[in-house]
């Protein structure tokens, strides 16, 4: 049976969920903190899970670079971890005191080895964002192109509210070389 990790569940339960979270709610199944994952491992072996949901945390931590590599320990060839947060330019981003990072379109890229091609800051996962999903206002861009989306929310605030990345494990992971890195398909989500 599939071993599936919901990291930081908060109050969202997920039956046959490993619900993991830095509270003692009620249905959670680990607690572990989540800033600490440089210094403390999550308490799980290596390559034992197939599938992360992340809903709504990596906005809440302030190094996510040293939780994103433990998640790559952690999980097996080919796992998949869909991420939801708001977009960096939404005021979902900064109206929460306790956002403490914003992400954007391109982020995700630097959870993989092909985007440090320029420099080693001594990460060691490797996520290939596969899709990206871009939640956007239903009445202000039905019929939009996914580039008129991407320049709107270049230039203006509260154009993409929310994103979800689906990213996968690459084990081993790939050398730091420019040329392969590769973007993710998007899509566009009218809400």
């Amino acid at each position: 049976m599939p071993k599936k990790l919901n990291v930081g569940c908060g109050r969202n339960i997920l039956p046959g969920w490993i619900n993991l979270d830095h509270a003692a709610l009620p249905g959670v199944d680990v607690i572990c903190d989540l800033e600490l994952c440089q210094e403390t491992p999550l308490p799980f072996e290596d390559d034992s899970i197939d599938e992360f949901l992340l809903s709504h945390v990596l906005e809440h931590i302030r190094n996510s670079m040293p939780l994103m590599q433990d998640l790559h320990r952690v999980a097996r060839p080919g796992a998949l971890a869909r991420i939801r947060l708001p977009h960096g330019a939404s005021d979902d981003a900064w109206e929460d005191p306790t956002h403490v990072r914003s992400y954007f379109q391109q982020s995700f890229g630097y959870f993989s080895q092909p985007f440090y091609w320029r420099a080693d800051y001594g990460y060691r996962g490797d996520w290939q964002p596969e899709k990206l999903y871009l939640i956007v206002n239903k009445q202000a861009y039905a019929g939009a192109t996914v580039e008129t989306v991407y320049s709107d929310a270049k230039s203006k605030r509260n154009v993409v509210q929310e994103m979800v990345a689906d990213m996968r494990a690459v084990k081993p992971i790939r050398e730091p070389l420019r040329e392969l890195q590769v973007p993710p398909q998007i899509e566009l989500v009218l809400a």
